[in-house]
């Protein structure tokens, strides 16, 4: 049995009284009879001129679950006391077979009624056989069906005809969709195209209705909405046609444009698909119609390769709860009462289970067949007739069935929470689902719903995908769909504080980016500081020298008259601790935050501290030469030339030349505070800039000499008489100072920040105290072990007493 329905005329006698049916139609169909009827028509079977014995072709599994859904909701309604109560509801369900002449058959069959004779009042009026009629899925269908229906003001609710046009509500005011108008649609479509910025598309539609007023309604509403232009528009043929195929797929490989927009139908894509795998034409973002999204046909491993990412507008996905409990109890009619009752049922039967019922047909047993017993379970095969997680068509169906009983109200809600309400032209308030076909690495499909479109106040589109979050940016995965993309971290010192970001901005110069990239912190600062650790070790040290220098300047005071501090030449070791104490306190004006009389002060304070120092020390090397050349006959005369003027004068003369370095070096090229970020991006390292380095470099140079022609006067003069030992600790003195300076340069030089601060505060205190305890340890040493009590009585009181 292939044919899926027939029909013969009876003629009946007229009675003036009563109507007689002239006809009845022999129609496929499921029927439940109740007080009240409500009829439905369902695409079950495909037309099939020549019958094929392989179950692929003719048997549509989830249009009968359509069927299945609207006797599911009967059954709901009747069980529900508050909606029918002491009425029970039937139902008359035809399968159309994709043929319009059939469908129209079956929209008159529920019209007049199956009665061989119904007697009507005077006016032959009376109430019609079904309450209203759920269907039928084609627009073409329904416009036919509609224009008889309305004559006798029997709604019709269709869960997914689909023209775009307003002109049903005008036309056929007792028909009504549980689908939105597809003018939404493509107003759905434009809002994606600007939600992802793609101006500039392809479009492609079916040559009917459907993908006419697509067209249409993009052409006029796709630039004034500020989503672009379209780059093209084809016309898909019906049927196989290569050559006009291969020119439009042509067409897209030559155009800039990477956006295919697709207003079709599910056989126009399979056709197309062949000729874009065929001349391997990838790296399109397609953006599917409703009439395809949810096409499980085009989910194969061999076009998802072309297909991955394809987003898409789907009918409005809902839940039936208690569908898939009724869709398990389903069984054959194994008795014939009425064989066209059960055609439907037990042909799925035969479908899902690849088996016959007796008598089977000529020749299937010996083909190896077998025969349906009606004892099998459906829940131990796979089928998707038992798939209800994505049910779209179906929940239109449910909603359609619910329609028909409220329509008077306009308004309603299902069982499932969901507001369903009716526009002036028939119209539900329009919402779908967004779609969007992942392509997993395992080589498995998905389609996943990534959002909603719905009129809603001003805002019709809200994707639910994953987005990328403030601190990210989106980049387009390379190779894949236009939508396909990955969530890039800014990179430091960038932010981005809106979601899907497609750039990262660059915090200001004195700014840095927040640990989550999501907002401009101030950066932190770096100096050497009087707060931490390092800063507070070097400033003890500093001061630890300093205070030495008072006391061993406060231990010289009061030994001034001893032999040690008189050999010494007393005026120039205070001066020379004096230079001392200026050396270590200097070192203080290199800690704690730059600031401009800091940063002028703290060179200019170090270059003449140890010019006075080193000047001393060489002048008090000089003088030892001099009183040892004295000391020899003849020699006398060489030390008029250094005299207490004279060796002030020299100390002066010496330490001015510095000064007028520093004063040229201020005037010139004075150093300043400096915010340095090119050693750490995420800080700000607070420096003094020397200003000009050839004047830093003199100065330097300029202590270095002085410090070099000391150490050779001292080094020439180490083998005098054990009497003259101040040459010995000169030299050694200077040796350390020499090289302390000698490191410092290159140490100086490779460190960054604060760091450089670090080295030139060792560098002085270390030469300070290499000085300080140099030259003046072994005379405090003496100056104390000598003046004990006892050795104070033997050295000073006894020879006193002595001499009275």
């Amino acid at each position: 049995m292939l044919c899926c329905c027939f029909s013969s005329a009876v003629s009946l006698p007229l009675h003036a009284s009563s109507c007689r049916l002239q006809g009845k139609f022999r129609l496929n169909g499921m029927h439940k009879a109740g007080d009240m009827v409500l009829g439905g028509l369902f695409q079950i079977h495909f037309f099939s001129a020549y019958p094929d014995l392989s179950f692929t072709s003719d048997f549509d599994v989830l249009g009968f679950r359509q069927a299945q859904t609207m006797a599911f909701a009967v059954d709901e309604i009747n069980r529900n006391s508050n909606l029918l109560p002491n009425v029970t509801l039937g139902y008359s369900l035809y399968d159309n077979c994709l043929q319009l002449g059939i469908g129209f058959r079956g929209a008159l069959s529920l019209a007049s009624g199956q009665e061989d004779q119904v007697t009507l009042d005077d006016a032959c009026v009376g109430t019609p056989p079904v309450l209203g009629i759920v269907g039928d899925s084609s627009s073409t269908r329904s416009i036919a069906i509609s224009t008889v229906l309305g004559l006798y003001r029997v709604p019709m609710v269709s869960s997914s005809a689909l023209p775009s046009n307003d002109c049903f509500g005008s036309f056929f005011p007792s028909f009504f969709r549980t689908i939105p108008s597809d003018a939404f649609q493509v107003r759905a479509m434009i809002q994606i195209l600007k939600r992802f910025g793609w101006t500039w598309a392809g479009l492609l539609i079916s040559d009917d209705d459907y993908g006419v007023h697509a067209a249409r309604s993009f052409q006029s509403d796709l630039a004034p909405s500020g989503g672009g232009c379209l780059a093209y528009t084809e016309i898909l043929p019906w049927g196989d046609n290569p050559d006009e195929l291969r020119r439009i797929v042509d067409v897209m490989k030559e155009s800039t444009a990477r956006v295919v927009i697709v207003f079709a139908h599910e056989s126009h894509m399979i056709n197309l698909m062949e000729e874009v795998v065929r001349q391997n034409v990838t790296g399109l973002q397609w953006m599917a119609s409703e009439a395809w999204t949810s096409a499980a046909v085009l989910q194969t491993p061999d076009l998802m390769p072309y297909l991955g990412g394809t987003l898409g507008i789907a009918i409005r996905r809902g839940e039936i709860s208690g569908l898939k409990d009724f869709l398990i109890q389903l069984r054959p009619e194994l008795h014939y009462n009425n064989i066209f009752n059960i055609f439907q049922v037990n042909q799925f039967w035969e479908y899902t289970f690849q088996c016959r019922f007796a008598p089977p047909p000529a020749g299937w047993m010996e083909a190896g067949g077998t025969l349906c017993t009606g004892q099998e379970k459906l829940e131990n095969v796979e089928t998707e007739f038992l798939d209800i997680s994505n049910l779209r068509p179906e929940y239109n169906v449910y909603k359609a069935v619910y329609a028909l009983l409220t329509l008077q109200l306009i308004n309603f809600t299902t069982p499932f929470g969901d507001q369903v309400s009716f526009d002036e032209n028939g119209d539900a308030l329009p919402i779908y689902d967004i779609m969007n076909w992942l392509w997993l690495p395992d080589g498995r499909t998905e389609v996943q719903n990534v959002g909603e479109v719905k009129k809603s106040q001003c805002k019709i589109l809200q994707i639910n995908s994953e987005s990328c979050p403030p601190g990210t940016r989106m980049a387009r995965k390379k190779g894949e769909a236009e939508c396909c993309f990955d969530c890039i971290p800014c990179s430091e010192g960038e932010i981005s504080n809106s979601t899907d970001s497609m750039e990262c901005t660059n915090c200001p110069e004195d700014f840095w980016s927040s640990p989550q990239r999501d907002h401009c912190v101030a950066k932190k600062t770096e100096f050497l500081s009087y707060h931490e650790p390092l800063g507070i070790c070097l400033t003890a040290t500093a001061l630890l020298g300093t205070f030495i220098c008072a006391t061993v300047l406060v231990i010289f005071i009061c030994h001034r008259q001893t032999p040690v501090v008189r050999a010494n030449n007393s005026e120039l070791s205070f001066q020379l601790l004096l230079s001392l104490k200026f050396c270590f306190l200097c070192s203080l004006l290199f800690i704690g935050r730059p600031r401009p009389w800091t940063c002028q002060l703290r060179h200019v304070a170090f270059g003449i501290s140890f010019v006075l120092c080193i000047s001393c020390i060489l002048v008090k090397t000089m003088v030892v030469l001099a009183v040892f050349r004295a000391s020899k006959p003849g020699g006398e005369a060489s030390l008029k030339w250094f005299g207490s003027v004279q060796q002030r004068g020299t100390v002066l003369v010496l330490t001015s030349v510095q000064a007028a370095i520093c004063t040229a070096w201020l005037v010139s090229a004075s150093p300043a505070p400096h915010k340095n970020t090119q050693y750490h991006s995420d800080k700000i390292v607070y420096e003094c800039v020397v200003g000009s380095t050839v004047a830093f470099a003199v100065l330097l140079g300029y202590i270095g000499l002085l410090a070099v022609l000391s150490f050779l006067l001292a080094f020439f003069a180490r083998n005098l008489p054990d009497s003259f030992n101040e040459a010995k600790l000169i030299t050694f003195s200077m040796l350390i100072f020499c090289a302390v300076w000698v490191a410092f340069v290159p140490a100086y030089i490779s460190s960054p920040g604060k760091f450089a601060d670090v080295v030139e505060v060792f560098a002085i205190l270390a030469s300070s105290f290499g000085l300080l305890v140099a030259l003046f340890g072994p005379k405090c040493y003496i100056i104390l072990t000598a003046h004990t009590p006892q050795k104070f009585y033997n050295n000073w009181v006894l020879p006193q007493l002595s001499k009275n």
